[in-house]
């Protein structure tokens, strides 16, 4: 049990960094690279560079997953906070290597709890539970 701590800090760090992003003018890449490097407070180990660069590499993929699973929303019409929990949630599911979408999407509910609306991580639940099952993945296993 010792890796779920490090593990939900290195997504929380990993959100952080990624939801700044979307009101700044600075590429995700190079984000990356800085913030690594200059911030103590939340700063981005390994596993939250893999999940960044996951989403980065494959944004295109991951947005349009999104897009296909809502149901009379837009992406325009999502609450920040959730758009990038599950953009990085998708791109760790999807992507990530981990095969373990049931710890993703309990902690992008934790993170939607935390920083979203009252009622956001219903929603991010529902919609990354879709994706699960559409691509056939078992949302059942724990992370070690």
């Amino acid at each position: 049990m010792e890796n779920i701590l490090p593990r939900r800090e290195a997504r929380e760090n990993a959100f952080l960094l990624a939801f700044s992003q979307t009101f700044g003018d600075i590429p995700l890449a190079e984000a990356i690279t800085s913030h690594e490097e200059n911030d103590e407070e939340h700063p981005v180990d390994g596993f939250s560079k893999h999940l960044l660069n996951a989403y980065y590499d494959h944004s295109a993929e991951v947005d349009d997953e999104i897009r296909a699973h809502l149901r009379n929303w837009t992406m325009e019409r999502l609450p920040r906070v959730s758009l990038t929990i599950l953009r990085l949630a998708v791109a760790e599911m999807l992507f990530g290597g981990e095969n373990k979408p049931g710890v993703a999407i309990n902690e992008a509910v934790e993170l939607t709890k935390k920083y979203g609306a009252d009622e956001d991580y219903q929603f991010v639940n529902g919609l990354l539970g879709a994706v699960a099952r559409d691509h056939g993945l078992d949302t059942e296993q724990a992370e070690q």
